[in-house]
């Protein structure tokens, strides 16, 4: 395995850019779910990880559509990562026109957006616990346009699509993963 995508090596460029602990723990929570989904797909968990790591490391400083994740992929083709890890962080945006032509482009694209909605769902609980969040919750809150109404919901239902599952299995793989990582997300 490379050194690039050793977990202490992602951290540190991801903590390099990303100042806020929100979107860090939005990281995080992606590397959760991508290396759940690297285990379910047979992919590199630590590979799988990282680009969930970093997929919006750039964001903070280069919000703007017309950069992210743009100017990201400029910093890990210098930092030596290769054409594949940057296509997946590329494509999870639709904006770039990147296609998702792998299963870890594909799963970073189903996971990013449910990630940030399945912590919101948790956030309203009574003890804003991952773990009690249910699937079915989290089903009837995506029918609340008013309900963390930034999180796009066509790009949920497209990334399941994408991946030959029902919302609801990508939904409950999410809540799993995050669960499983409920300590450092502070669920």
């Amino acid at each position: 395995m490379s050194d690039l995508y050793d977990r202490a090596a992602t951290l540190a460029l991801l903590h390099e850019y990303t100042q806020g602990e929100s979107l860090r723990r939005h990281g995080y929570a992606v590397e959760a779910a991508m290396r759940a989904a690297a285990q379910r797909a047979g992919g590199d968990p630590a590979y799988w990880a990282a680009a969930g790591l970093l997929h919006d490391f750039d964001y903070e400083r280069y919000p703007d559509a017309a950069d992210h994740p743009l100017r990201g992929a400029e910093i890990l083709r210098q930092r030596g990562y290769p054409e594949p890890f940057v296509r997946a962080i590329l494509s999870h945006a639709s904006h770039t026109g990147v296609p998702r032509e792998d299963d870890c482009a594909r799963w970073l694209f189903a996971v990013d957006e449910l990630c940030g909605f399945c912590t919101a769902c948790a956030m309203v609980q009574p003890e804003r616990k991952i773990a009690g969040v249910e699937v079915r919750s989290v089903v009837k809150k995506l029918k609340k346009k008013d309900f963390a109404a930034k999180v796009n919901r066509q790009e949920i239902a497209e990334g399941a699509h994408d991946l030959g599952l029902s919302q609801e299995d990508v939904i409950a793989h999410v809540l799993a993963a995050l669960t499983g990582a409920a300590d450092e997300l502070g669920l």
